[in-house]
């Protein structure tokens, strides 16, 4: 499906911290450049049949303070649209809301650099699976918009799914795990408590049993 080394080190990770009109949040930004214009990554970024082709179905309104929804997945409001250069929205599942925000920057040759930060306020769920969580989620999407910009075509959602529970799926999340949990000892957090999370949330994704759990005879 994809190179995984070449993918995981093609992508940047880093792990911060902002403080937002609801107060001090986390901040996971993943960023990764592509050959590609910034109007051509724009139209794959914003444009519903494009977004289904490499992410996920989306339904409703992207325009300013229009209301969207990913199927099976997250919705939202989007907040603000300054095309090509970038869009930010509430990104709500779960019962809890965080925002996005995407930045596209033109970097010569034809080339542009795709960056998404995701904002949050912390909770438990950051403290016992560290940022891993919501960047393991992120990293499989730019799988998709790598492979949909590189081929022009539509990516297999269902291929895709199955591919990501393969043996090389799961390298690749245990390997995305990994490059969170660096990002995460970057940013200041303790190394052994970085280094656990991100056991946590591998085991998560891929099935595999809790690292502080005792595996079934």
């Amino acid at each position: 499906m994809i190179d995984v080394n070449q993918q995981i080190n093609a992508v940047r990770r880093q792990v911060g911290s902002r403080v937002i009109e609801a107060g001090e949040a986390v901040t996971v930004t993943i960023a990764q450049t592509y050959d590609t214009t910034v109007e051509e990554l724009w139209e794959a970024c914003t444009d519903p049949e494009r977004i289904a082709r490499w992410f996920l179905p989306v339904s409703g309104d992207l325009r300013l303070h229009g209301r969207y929804q990913f199927e099976g997945n997250a919705g939202g409001v989007v907040e603000r649209c300054d095309p090509p250069k970038g869009f930010s929205a509430t990104w709500e599942f779960g019962g809890n809301v965080s925002w996005i925000e995407v930045r596209l920057t033109p970097e010569g040759d034809g080339r542009t650099r795709f960056e998404l930060e995701h904002i949050a306020l912390p909770e438990d769920h950051w403290e016992q699976f560290g940022p891993g969580a919501v960047g393991i989620g992120w990293d499989m999407g730019l799988v998709g918009l790598a492979l949909h910009l590189s081929s022009g075509q539509p990516v297999d959602l269902a291929a895709g799914a199955a591919w990501a529970a393969s043996e090389e799926g799961k390298t690749f999340t245990a390997l995305s795990s990994d490059r969170w949990a660096d990002a995460d000892i970057a940013a200041g957090t303790d190394e052994a408590k970085a280094r656990a999370a991100a056991a946590r949330t591998t085991a998560a994704y891929t099935g595999a049993p809790a690292p502080d759990a005792p595996a079934e005879s």
